[in-house]
């Protein structure tokens, strides 16, 4: 298992005890550029900095929604 996975898996752990809210705040540099993509506009709306996505932010999207 890559540090990465690891680190995810972990949080994804913690995040899973939070009472489960309507909305939650993740805040940190996590390397997560949310791009334009429809498929984020429900979790974003049309506001982004980035044109195109990567990989971490699909991690971080699924461990908070």
């Amino acid at each position: 298992m890559t540090f990465q996975r690891e680190i995810y898996g972990e949080l994804e752990e913690v995040v899973d005890h939070f009472p489960k809210y309507r909305i939650k705040i993740l805040l940190g540099d996590c390397n997560a550029k949310l791009g334009k993509d429809d498929i984020f506009k429900p979790t974003i709306g049309n506001e982004s900095l980035h044109q195109e996505s990567n990989n971490n932010v699909v991690r971080i999207v699924d461990i908070t929604t």
